[in-house]
């Protein structure tokens, strides 16, 4: 179910009506974990079956993590969540990389024809992060002493499908969710941050992202070989605030449908395109994969607490399996290990910390912006060839005419409001500005009535 559809918003209404009923307040975990079920099983219940494996699995491990502890339970857990993971994701890729399909039989062409289920990839994180933390102690201050098994499958099934996040993250961490779980009552919702991501994130998605997709379908091959060097470079810009906007739209709409049932979910994007490094970077955008990664891989091997080479190979692996996470193509490698050498370059050659020097501020927004923006493309491009052709084609077509049309004039107009939203931000400092800021929200609902784009999915669906 899309959160920019009719049917999303008549459930939505049905499902906060019951949650909040009075009568049925002992009742509001069983009712969110039916709604989450009937979100997710909305276009394929048979999904459902797997999301409920998963989370009786991890249900059942961290049950026997949190009172007895033994390694090799964590251990099972994680490998089971990685094997599922595996098999559902990246089984395709080992048989189209390894194993030649028209000699292997009917096995081979039935995995590559295995459907990937929607939002495995944050679903199994999640579940690595109960276990993880249960081995570590850190969610047994959450559970009272007398907690039976049944309590702790309702806490965990919500956890686990809590609708907002469930398709798309932000990824949720046990020990940040589970001290939230109680009763929620409707005097204490936060409706002006509710209201506020909500208005930014479908303004973002609708206006801007599902606007900027209707042009950069050209960059798709083998049409971008016969386009301009400058319009190459406009739609490249435009896929670069098109994923911006769609998942950072995805993402504040998530959080503002949490706060409506009483949850604070953690923040995903921070303006990333102001970062001056790299590592600025990764702490502003997918903030909840981020962490994750840092938490639960970086660390755990060795981070950069064992000489220089171990953290640059530390650093390089992460990235490599954060791009791997995103989807199972070598294009999506291939990014990873982009901000993964750009990563480590950086701590080996540039100073990170911020200059007070303003155009150097500049030159290092604009260089990190722009890297980061070429390499949208292995995201953009399925194909890895296809990417590099567009790099070679926007060095080369400089003899191909270049005639502004309204393509390139809307890629802009739609690259200037995540331009805006960005220099807001950062003219704004720490001050507040209520007044315009509830004046800047109502033009953005205004351009949400009148100025919506082709409805469709969010782009990290597909991950």
């Amino acid at each position: 179910m899309l959160f920019n559809s009719y049917s999303f918003v008549v459930f939505l209404f049905v499902t906060l009506f019951v949650y909040y009923l009075p009568f049925a307040r002992r009742f509001q975990l069983l009712s969110l974990i039916l709604a989450s079920f009937y979100f997710y099983a909305f276009l394929k219940p048979i999904l459902l079956v797997l999301l409920i494996t998963s989370i009786l699995f991890n249900t059942s491990v961290s049950w026997v993590l949190e009172r007895n502890s033994p390694k090799r339970w964590v251990t099972l857990g994680v490998v089971f969540n990685l094997l599922l993971l595996c098999f559902f994701k990246y089984a395709s890729l080992i048989v189209k990389t390894f194993v030649d399909e028209s000699s292997s039989g009917g096995l081979s062409s039935f995995i590559v024809s295995i459907p990937l289920p929607i939002g495995i990839s944050f679903y199994t994180f999640e579940g690595i992060s109960l276990l993880v933390d249960s081995y570590r102690g850190k969610t047994s201050s959450t559970k009272v002493t007398g907690n039976t098994f049944v309590e702790h499958l309702i806490e965990t099934t919500h956890f686990v499908s809590f609708f907002p996040h469930l398709i798309a993250g932000p990824i949720l961490k046990a020990h940040d969710f589970y001290p939230q779980i109680k009763t929620k009552y409707l005097k204490d919702i936060d409706w002006n941050s509710a209201f506020k991501n909500v208005v930014i994130g479908f303004f973002l998605k609708m206006v801007v992202a599902d606007n900027l997709k209707e042009y950069t379908g050209y960059m798709s091959y083998p049409y971008f070989e016969n386009l301009s060097s400058p319009t190459l470079i406009i739609l490249m810009l435009g896929y670069s605030c098109q994923i911006f906007a769609d998942f950072a739209g995805y993402s504040l709409i998530a959080i503002g449908i949490a706060k409506l049932f009483g949850y604070d979910l953690p923040t995903n994007f921070n303006y990333p395109y102001i970062s001056q490094s790299f590592s600025e970077f990764w702490q502003r955008w997918h903030i909840s994969l981020s962490t994750w990664l840092k938490e639960y891989l970086y660390i755990p091997l060795g981070g950069n607490r064992k000489g220089n080479n171990r953290t640059y190979l530390n650093l390089f692996l992460v990235m490599l399996l954060g791009g791997l996470w995103h989807g199972a193509g070598w294009n999506y490698a291939v990014w990873g290990m982009i901000h993964g050498v750009a990563l480590g370059l950086e701590r080996l050659l540039i100073a990170t910390n911020e200059s007070s020097i303003k155009w150097i501020k500049y030159l290092r927004r604009g260089a990190v912006f722009m890297i980061v923006t070429v390499a949208w493309l292995f995201f953009k491009l399925p194909n890895f060839t296809q990417a590099l052709l567009y790099i070679k084609k926007m060095g080369t077509n400089w003899h191909l005419p270049f005639i502004p049309g309204i393509r390139e004039v809307y890629v802009l107009i739609f690259c200037m409001a995540v331009a805006l939203y960005h220099l807001y931000y950062l003219w704004k400092g720490e001050r507040k500005f209520p007044k315009l800021e509830m004046i800047l929200l109502a033009i953005m609902l205004f351009f949400i009535m009148t100025n919506s784009g082709f409805q469709g999915d969010f782009i990290y669906f597909q991950f």
